[in-house]
Formats: structure tokens, C-alpha cells, sequence
């Protein structure tokens, strides 16, 4: 089985479930948005929700995708900062309850976090996102060996605005003859990014991962399937999300839609994250391009049927036994 390593930001994600709006006006918080806080008031609002039985699991981008691919049976590490406190003690360990090899550095500041709030009777979710010590995460961290005996390394798009550290990442795995994918995150952060990230794909990225709206940041044209072509021309392969409706992915002159799998969505985060294990991982078993997608579109479909990040055992299962069929009528 081939091995991949993840990059990105080592964040604890803590949802709480809140009875009304009162703690959301308190710190300043729209309903609905996603704000950026410092330490002070990421401390005072953690402080705040912790008597409330909340609900803590590792989180972040790339971290989301090598828990999957370590689910699926890959070899998987990680790379990200944390602080020495609870919250990073708390990711560790679970990353490491699903197989991944961490390298975790430790910054200065308190461990990254992203709190999640859920309100309403239609639950919708607020989030306060302090990147603390994984935003400590510099270029004289890495080390060669760090890369060494994996074959895939995998890159999340937010840490694009650190240049310097992504220029030396991809520079050690290309050197250690790793294929190299990114997801590229997020639009604002492609728009802030774009010749930088022009320049990494062309140079060492092998796989794209791109939504809708990371496309059109990307290639500057609204159509995805037009946005497809222009990234594949840039890469080996080019995959553009487009929801609920499906994906599009192309390699080389070969090109297939692939239609959404079955499910009944109730929260779309991680979806980005687990798709691209479930391509991945596939991609890593010789899958032809077609199958690389559907594999992806069917984990993607059991994670937005739960509330977070990780989905439940029972979907695991189900996913497995229609990811191992597929896999099987395919390699006849």
C-alpha cells in the first residue's frame, strides 16, 4: 500500500451546542460567519464553553484528509505546530487513535483551535478560529527525512500565504520523489495567492483539488468545465468540485463528470477534505481517473450526512463495502 503525508494547520475543532444567541453577541460573533480571533479573546471564549459539555476532535484541512486516507488503510503522516497545552495534547492523541504518524513541532502560543457553535432550530454553525501556534509553523521546521518513504504528499491551500514554508515543503518532497496534491482551500486565499500558486502548480503539483469558486480565483473563468481545462493544462490531473452536483475531473486528454453519490446532507464541512482522500486513496491503488472520482464522491457523501468532520462507524462501513465493489468491477 502507498503512503502519503499531509501539511497544514494542527487545529482542535470544539463544537458546542448553545441554547440561544446570548454567547455568539457577547464576543462580537454574526451569526452565521467565521471570525478570526486573537488569543486573548480565543482563551476567554474557550474558557466560556467549556463548562457546556462540548465535543473536541482534531480538525484542519489537510489533517481531515490523512485521517481518512489512514482510515482507508494508507500509511499516513502529518506535519503541523501545536502548542504544549491540553488542546494540543488532545490532537495528538487523536490523530493518533486513527494510525497517523505525527510530526507535531511545538510553537510558543496556545494550540490552534476552531470553535464551532450551534444554534437555532436549524442549527446553523458559527465558528471563532484561533490558528495560535500553527501559524508557527516556519521553512527551518522541516527536514528532509520528514518526507522520506512516503509516495503522495498532500498540501492544504491556507498554508499557501506562507510562501516560503510551501516553496521548501514541495521542493523536499519533490526531492524525495513524492506526487504532490493540494487543495487549494479556500477563493480568498487562491485571489491573495495567485501567481505564487500559478507558479507552484506549474513547477512541482501533480493533482488539483479546486471547488467552484477556488476555480474561477484560480483561472479567472466562471465556467468550471472551461476552469477544468485550464488547470489540467498546468498538472497531471485537475479535479473541480461543484457540490451537490457533483465533480469534474480531468487528466491528461481523458475528461469525466462524475455524478453525486447518494445522500442526505445535513452539514457540507469536510466534504472537500474527505473527497480528496477517497481520490487519493484510489489514485494510490492505479484506480483508472473515473473511479479516483466516484471513490471520492462516495466518502464525500457520508460525511455531509453527520454534523462535523468525522463520520460514524456504520458509515464507514458502508462506505468501504461500495468503495471495495467499485474498486473490484473495476480491476477485472
Amino acid at each position: 500500500m502507498k503512503s502519503i503525508l499531509g501539511i497544514g494547520n494542527a487545529l482542535t475543532d470544539i463544537l458546542a451546542i448553545l441554547p440561544d444567541d446570548a454567547l455568539l453577541e457577547k464576543f462580537h460573533l454574526p451569526k452565521g460567519s467565521m471570525q478570526h480571533v486573537d488569543m486573548e479573546t480565543g482563551d476567554k471564549i474557550w474558557n466560556t464553553i467549556k463548562p457546556l459539555g462540548v465535543h473536541y476532535v482534531a480538525g484542519g484541512s489537510a489533517a481531515n484528509t490523512i485521517t481518512c486516507t489512514s482510515i482507508f488503510g494508507m500509511p499516513s503522516g502529518f506535519i503541523g505546530k501545536i502548542g504544549d497545552d491540553e488542546l494540543g495534547h488532545l490532537f495528538q492523541s487523536d490523530e493518533e487513535q486513527y494510525g497517523v504518524k505525527c510530526t507535531l513541532l511545538k510553537g510558543e502560543h496556545s494550540s490552534g483551535r476552531s470553535m464551532v457553535f450551534v444554534t437555532g432550530a436549524n442549527a446553523e454553525r458559527t465558528f471563532a478560529v484561533y490558528l495560535g501556534a500553527a501559524l508557527e509553523l516556519v521553512p527551518e521546521d522541516l527536514k528532509p527525512e520528514f518526507f522520506q518513504g512516503y509516495d503522495y504528499f498532500h498540501i492544504e491551500g491556507y498554508l499557501v500565504q506562507n510562501q516560503a514554508l510551501i516553496r521548501k515543503a514541495v521542493e523536499m518532497a519533490k526531492a524525495a520523489g513524492c506526487t504532490i496534491s493540494i487543495d487549494m482551500a479556500s477563493y480568498n486565499v487562491v485571489e491573495s495567492n495567485c501567481a505564487f500558486l500559478h507558479n507552484l502548480v506549474e513547477k512541482y503539483v501533480d493533482i488539483v483539488f479546486a471547488n467552484e469558486s477556488e476555480s474561477k480565483a484560480f483561472t479567472k473563468i466562471g465556467d468550471p468545465r472551461k476552469a477544468l481545462d485550464e488547470i489540467a493544462s498546468l498538472c497531471d490531473i485537475a479535479v473541480v468540485k461543484v457540490g451537490k452536483d457533483g465533480s469534474w475531473v480531468k487528466g491528461g486528454d481523458e475528461v469525466h463528470f462524475i455524478e453525486p453519490w447518494p445522500g442526505k446532507a445535513i452539514d457540507a464541512t469536510g466534504a472537500g477534505d474527505t473527497y480528496a482522500a477517497g481520490f487519493l486513496y484510489a489514485h494510490s491503488l492505479g484506480m483508472p481517473l473515473r473511479v479516483c472520482g466516484e471513490v471520492g464522491s462516495i466518502i464525500a457523501a457520508k460525511v455531509v450526512e453527520v454534523i462535523g468532520t468525522k463520520i460514524d462507524i456504520p458509515r464507514w462501513r458502508d462506505a468501504k463495502t461500495e468503495i471495495k465493489n467499485l474498486i473490484a468491477a473495476n480491476s477485472k
